[in-house]
């Protein structure tokens, strides 16, 4: 048997004493006498946040989730709170998801919250994350806390934090309360709750929700148009069947076809591999039924409800999936379409995105004369973004992980209203004779066609960390020079916060917070960008290509070029 570090040794008996619960302490030693790789893994370091809050495999130990990890949270952002808002009555909202134990870890959240004299609004079942996004603001709350680890596997959950504006935590707030946290002790948690600073909140936040999603995701389309879209949807086992079916119904879609296999909520996941929509299989009981139907749209929600995949009838009527950035395309567009045909749109309007999606978007944007933002990846910058420019007007936004967020009543991606758009859409198409596909490559003729793809290498464990850090290094210190027989024109990295010029060797600030990643364009547009997960144990390597399109006729072959493109540069740089 593997023999035990002295260090792990003594963090594992640290949680031998009487601080914590019996159960906790038997599995600690059955680690110890029975499996000290599992043992070394759970205690080598404390869960970090990430892009995404807090994720991690649920068990004992200072490296998973379980009441102690989430309790030491919880308490730091008591304690953080009431250093940010002092002598306020503070008040919290907190909701989970269809994971396993995210009920009871919502309920341990809200016994700190309320031993911490912390009014607490904690949803009466589970939730979908962006209407705890909404719930923050609608309930004038400090803060926000949804249980949930989005589409990982599910031995994990997780832990996000959400300010008083309904965005999740950023800079500074995120670094102060990290800090905090890692100088709190486990036996400064205080769990014993207050039942009378916890409430439990239904249907009033839900129609609230519902109400404004509708208002947010409608954009006149005629009842006769509604009423001749076909629609299935999956929620795969997760919370958005709480909040979609409804809305969509309220909205005046009739003709909607709700996958039975995977309506029940199930933190197992028992249909998919992964509960992912960007993972094609993950809609393949969603596309036979689609076929049943007759249907004109598939749409299929993750677990927590904020990220939504989408397929729709191609030009020979068959259903094809489409990626994160070609839905957001297709949105983007049609929102500042309605924004100018209300005259709205002005100079003040602003789209945003992340550095790793499709520049197309820019270049959407821009000939609609609204401002475009890039930022870095996750939804919480973008409702910094929001937080941060009152005077401006936000239309819409996303990213290349299928999220989209439409308007600012809610501060984060946000599968709910973004389905009622993607229908308002196909609805609104069909009806002029066209399709949500065609409008994507007409699309395409006017802005260049491109292609996007990404690969994740999954490096699991210490060692999987130790490989994702050398890999990045070895990018940093030996640079691609040319990709694909294009030269590389200009390297940015945003952990030294440079973007190299490699023509002219000028070198310019970037002025976003840092973070570690690289992106490498070269002289013909071919863009590549290489980051760490921050809720996954990968390396993620994103690949954006484009060529002109002269007519919709030559999509199919050009595209394949691209698809060629992509793969040659895999092999080159020995990716995949």
């Amino acid at each position: 048997m593997t023999e035990i570090k002295p260090e792990i040794l003594a963090k594992a008996k640290a949680w031998l004493t009487d601080i914590f619960d019996e159960d906790t302490k038997k599995d600690i030693n059955h680690l110890i006498e029975n499996d000290p790789a599992e043992l070394e893994e759970s205690f080598y370091k404390n869960a970090a946040f990430g892009t995404g809050g807090m994720r991690g495999v649920m068990g004992v130990g200072t490296n998973r989730i379980n009441k102690y990890t989430l309790g030491k949270n919880t308490q730091g952002l008591s304690n953080f709170l009431k250093e940010e808002f002092p002598g306020e009555k503070l008040k919290a909202a907190i909701a989970y998801d269809c994971r396993n134990n995210s009920k009871e870890l919502a309920q341990v959240v809200a016994q700190v919250f309320s031993a911490n004299e912390i009014e607490v609004f904690l949803f009466s079942d589970l939730r979908a994350t962006p209407e705890l996004s909404f719930a923050v603001k609608h309930l004038e709350c400090h803060a926000g806390i949804v249980l949930t680890a989005s589409h990982n596997p599910p031995e994990y959950n997780g832990y996000k934090v959400y300010w008083q504006d309904g965005g999740q935590l950023v800079p500074p707030q995120d670094t102060k309360l990290v800090e905090i946290i890692n100088n709190l002790e486990y036996k400064e948690i205080k769990f014993e709750e207050n039942h009378n600073l916890i409430h439990s909140i239904d249907t009033e936040v839900d129609e609230a929700f519902a109400k404004a999603s509708v208002e947010n995701g409608s954009f006149d389309t005629s009842s006769s148009a509604k009423d001749n879209l076909g629609i299935v949807f999956t929620s795969l086992h997760g919370t958005s069947i709480t909040q979609i079916p409804q809305v969509l119904e309220k909205a005046g879609y009739k003709n909607i076809h709700i996958v039975k296999e995977q309506e029940k909520p199930d933190g197992n996941f028992p249909t998919v591999k992964s509960p992912n929509p960007e993972e094609p299989e993950a809609l393949e009981i969603a596309l036979t039924l689609a076929e049943e139907k007759n249907a004109d749209i598939v749409i299929g929600t993750d677990p927590d409800g904020d990220r939504l995949g989408i397929a729709i009838r191609d030009l020979d009527g068959k259903m094809k999936l489409l990626n994160g950035n070609q839905t957001m395309l297709v949105m983007t567009w049609f929102l500042l379409e309605q924004w100018k045909k209300q005259n709205r749109l002005d100079n003040k309007s602003f789209v945003a995105s992340t550095i790793v999606s499709t520049p197309m978007l820019k270049n959407i944007t821009e000939n609609y004369g609204a401002k475009y933002f890039e930022v870095l990846t996750g939804f919480k910058w973008i409702a910094k973004l929001i937080k941060d420019h009152p005077e401006l007007d936000f239309v819409g936004g996303g990213e290349e992980s299928f999220g989209y967020m439409v308007g600012d009543f809610v501060r984060d991606k946000d599968a709910v209203t973004a389905t009622l758009l993607a229908c308002e859409i196909a609805a609104q198409m069909k009806e002029q004779g066209s399709s949500f596909y065609e409008q994507l490559l007409q699309l395409y003729t006017e802005f260049g066609s491109y292609r996007e793809e990404l690969i994740s290498l999954v490096k699991k464990g210490i060692q999987g960390e130790a490989e994702i850090k050398q890999m990045l290094i070895d990018l940093r210190e030996n640079p691609w020079k040319e990709i694909d027989g294009e030269k590389v024109v200009l390297v940015e990295d945003y952990q030294s916060s440079v973007a190299k010029n490699l023509q002219d060797h000028s070198e310019e600030k970037i002025d976003l917070p840092k973070s570690n990643v690289l992106i490498y364009y070269t002289e013909n547009g071919t863009k590549i960008a290489a980051r760490p997960s921050g809720t996954e144990p990968k390396i993620k390597f994103y690949f954006s290509v484009n060529s002109a399109l002269e007519k919709i006729e030559d999509y199919e072959e050009e595209n394949q070029n691209l698809a060629d493109k992509i793969a040659r540069i895999k092999q080159e740089l020995q990716l995949g």
